[in-house]
């Protein structure tokens, strides 16, 4: 979910901010206020490309930040796999954009690239606009769409893609042509006996830089540690001493009052305590010896440990593990006719799972797809759009075509006037009949999701704009009805141009320009339930209100909110 949006020196946005809330939150204002210049900003912290025209005239850089609220679980394995750390069930992406070029993207207040905000984009927001659909239509998303509709479980058909994966790049391996594969036995064979040669033992970098950190610091380590021993133990005054001084008081006294013979006994055991602990630090600072002959060899191996990281993991850990699949890879070498029979046995059984899994998904699309097609074409219908609407479900289950998600390919066909003929949704559909094609099949996928009372689909922001040009009266009700629906599982938000669907708001904003200072600046506000009566009387008749429209306005949040 969005929780708030940043935005300062972008194209006539001088400073907004704008929080936002769960539901359905929609935006409106005159023609030229800017309302998808939000959007566009927010397209930027999803990894849309940039621009310098867009920083604010007579500003260094424009800057686009947000709050998302994120499960862990889909963000986590991003941050993680980049660098980044995490701040709980929130994110905070920050984007700036200067005149020279030269962007800076921060995640969680910790540099980041474009890159990252790409991969982050699917577990936070999908926009579907006029210019651009971020989470674009592409043939990952479309499949999606239809697995989360349909309930599916692709764990198996991945596992299984795994897995076959795995043995077929083992034969490959051994089955080489013969000069590759002497040429790899003897880098598998270098590479072994340098890891064998090493002795390594895990751990063994952590101990080896605690005990340099030492040795290198003897003097001080020394000095601080007979230091702590005299301050506890031996000189005039010590912590003992004192300790041992209080203790013989409060013994004097529990004898005339019982209630201080535990405060007695609690000062003798800190006493005890702390004469151990002194005991101890004069026993490690006698064994510090100042050794450059022992600092100068943990450096060497130090050296090497990291050589043999650079070249072969990242940690010692990942050293060792190498070294391991190397002896197996030798091994496998060395038998390689009985090995490659078990192997080809094996890759037949694991391709057999494969198809197994990847049919039963294939036929659990096909299910799917028949009834979701039927549910978008009612529901685009509803949209003041006379089309036809079909799913097409192509790919066969040839080895050529089998990934982690199986063998199929999903297309959404229209054909958005009568007449004429289907084709892909993304290419047929204008800019505004792709919002509401796009809203029908959201609403459609939510209401097949809530009666099987499943929902493997990650929940984001759905951001729609302009998808109401060209409908009005009864379609601009339904496009309204639809949005209120699908903002009962999701976070929408929405720019509208009319006071049909604006009077089903959760949540609603004002976007207006204005003139300050000779220069031109948009604000957004949010609204009561005042100004919202003002807000759809003015949608309803211009710019000059009247008591009609005002109480219009009254009747359609009363009836829709």
């Amino acid at each position: 979910m969005l929780l708030e949006l940043r935005v300062e020196n972008y194209a006539v946005i001088d400073n907004v901010v704008v929080e936002f809330a769960p539901g359905l939150n929609l935006l409106t204002g005159e023609t030229g206020a800017g309302k998808s210049i939000l959007i566009d900003a927010l397209t930027l912290l999803l990894g849309d490309k940039a621009s310098a025209d867009v920083i604010r005239h007579g500003t260094d850089k424009a800057v686009v930040a947000a709050v998302f609220e994120a499960e862990p679980g889909g963000i986590a394995p991003v941050l993680e796999e980049n660098g980044l750390d995490a701040e709980g069930d929130q994110i905070i992406l920050r984007r700036e954009i200067t005149a020279n070029g030269r962007g800076r993207v921060f995640i969680n207040n910790q540099p980041a690239t474009v890159s990252v905000l790409k991969q982050l984009a699917p577990h936070l927001a999908v926009i579907h606009a006029q210019n651009a659909a971020v989470l674009g239509f592409d043939p990952a998303s479309r499949l999606a769409l239809l697995d989360s509709y349909a309930g599916a479980d692709l764990h198996p058909t991945t596992e299984a893609h795994a897995k076959w994966r795995e043995i077929t790049a083992r034969i490959a391996d051994l089955e080489r042509d013969e000069q590759d594969r002497l040429r790899l036995l003897d880098l598998w064979k270098f590479q072994r006996e340098e890891i064998d040669q090493a002795d390594l033992k895990p751990g063994e970098d952590e101990a080896l830089e605690a005990e340099k950190r030492v040795l290198a610091n003897s003097e001080r380590v020394f000095s601080a540690a007979m230091g702590a021993f005299d301050h506890l133990y031996e000189a005039e005054g010590s912590a003992s001493e004192q300790l041992k001084a209080a203790a013989k008081q409060l013994e004097d006294l529990a004898r005339l009052d019982e209630k201080f013979r535990e405060q007695a006994a609690a000062v003798e055991s800190a006493r005890i305590t702390i004469e151990d602990i002194g005991v101890s630090l004069r026993d490690y600072a006698e064994g510090i010896q100042a050794s450059p002959e022992r600092l100068a060899e943990i450096e060497d191996r130090l050296a090497l440990l990291d050589r043999l990281k650079r070249k072969y993991g990242k940690a010692l850990d990942e050293v060792i593990a190498y070294g391991a699949d190397l002896a197996r890879k030798l091994n496998e070498m060395e038998n390689k006719d009985e090995v490659l029979r078990v192997l080809k046995k094996d890759l037949a059984k694991a391709a057999e799972a494969y198809l197994d899994a990847a049919r039963t998904l294939s036929r659990k699309r096909y299910d799917a797809a028949k009834k979701l097609e039927k549910m978008v074409e009612t529901e685009v219908n509803d949209l003041a759009m006379k089309a036809r609407f079909k799913i097409e479900i192509g790919g066969t289950d040839e080895e050529s075509n089998w990934t982690a998600s199986g063998f199929d390919q999903v297309a959404y066909m229209i054909s958005a006037n009568p007449g004429e003929p289907l084709g892909p949704v993304e290419q047929i559909a204008s800019g505004g009949e792709l919002s509401r094609v796009m809203l029908a099949l959201k609403a459609s996928v939510e209401a097949g999701k809530s009666r099987s009372k499943k929902d493997p689909a990650h929940q984001r922001t759905l951001v729609f704009d302009e998808i109401d040009t060209g409908i009005g009266g009864r379609a601009a009700e339904a496009v309204g009805k639809k949005l209120k629906a699908l903002s009962k599982t999701k976070q929408v938000l929405c720019i509208t141009h009319l006071p049909q669907i604006a009077s089903f708001a959760d949540h609603h904003y004002l976007i207006e320009k204005k003139e300050a200072s000779g220069r031109t600046k948009t604000t957004v506000r949010p609204l009561d339930l005042e100004d919202r009566t003002e807000e759809i009387a003015r949608m309803l008749s211009g710019a000059k209100l009247t008591e009609t429209s005002l109480k219009h306005a009254e009747q359609m949040l009363k009836a829709n909110g």
